[in-house]
């Protein structure tokens, strides 16, 4: 059986990682058995996660997980798309992972309020004494790779423009269509499933959550994939609302 490696639900999000939602879905879109284990991080080969493990095999990052499903399962995620839709929704796909996401990591890490409100508590397990030291260190380096990627060099609002900009996108583009290509979902809907639901994610208070909220098609296609393919969570957070 498949072993997904994940950090597990949080901010009432399937995972904290949107490439570990991505990789679930993916899963889940397979129908092939596997199994989640959330104490894998400090083996991940790439020193993040998610990866998997399949049949002794390890898989790390979340598009190379799909690379193996698709070719060692003939597992097709785009069945019935053209080659030109194909491309689309990769486009898609990158604009959400290398830049979309930067600017979620942004929010999530360099804005105090949130900051306190979510990662924070991804060191609560630390000694007390040294959670503090941990936390700067920790910050210091997300700070630097943001600004390594480019995003980190704008002010906040200009970051807060740039994802608009692609929840935007996303938005048009999905337009009254149920899925991001059509009637069914495809591979791509695991990842811009899993990025609009992360900027919506409604503990952390950012213009780029206010952004989302207004385009009235991305929450409803947030809600139609949570009920899609996590039930059980989309029934709790409808309750909790």
């Amino acid at each position: 059986m498949i072993t997904l490696y994940a950090f597990g639900p949080n901010f009432g999000l399937p995972d904290s990682s949107p490439f570990v939602t991505k990789a679930d879905v993916l899963l889940k879109m397979s129908g092939l058995p596997y199994r989640v284990d959330t104490t894998g991080f400090r083996k991940a080969p790439k020193g993040k996660l998610p990866y998997i493990e399949d049949d002794g095999l390890i898989v790390a990052d979340s598009t190379f997980i799909r690379l193996h499903l698709q070719r060692r399962y003939a597992t097709d995620f785009d069945v019935g798309l053209t080659p030109a839709q194909r491309a689309t929704a990769w486009a898609f796909e990158k604009m959400c992972e290398e830049h979309l996401y930067f600017a979620l990591v942004h929010a999530r890490w360099m804005i105090d309020e949130n900051f306190d409100i979510g990662p924070r508590h991804f060191f609560d397990t630390a000694p007390a004494p040294l959670r503090p030291l941990i936390c700067a260190l920790v910050r210091r380096e997300v700070r630097r790779n943001l600004k390594g990627h480019g995003i980190g060099r704008h002010t906040e609002d200009e970051i807060c423009q740039l994802a608009v900009r692609d929840l935007g996108a996303i938005a048009d583009f999905l337009g009254d269509k149920p899925y991001l290509m059509g009637p069914r979902p495809c591979g791509a809907d695991a990842t811009i499933f899993a990025f609009v639901a992360a900027a919506l994610a409604p503990c952390f208070k950012t213009p780029i959550r206010i952004a989302a909220e207004l385009q009235d098609n991305l929450v409803a296609y947030r809600d139609r994939m949570m009920q899609e393919y996590y039930p059980a969570l989309a029934a709790g957070t409808a309750k909790a609302a």
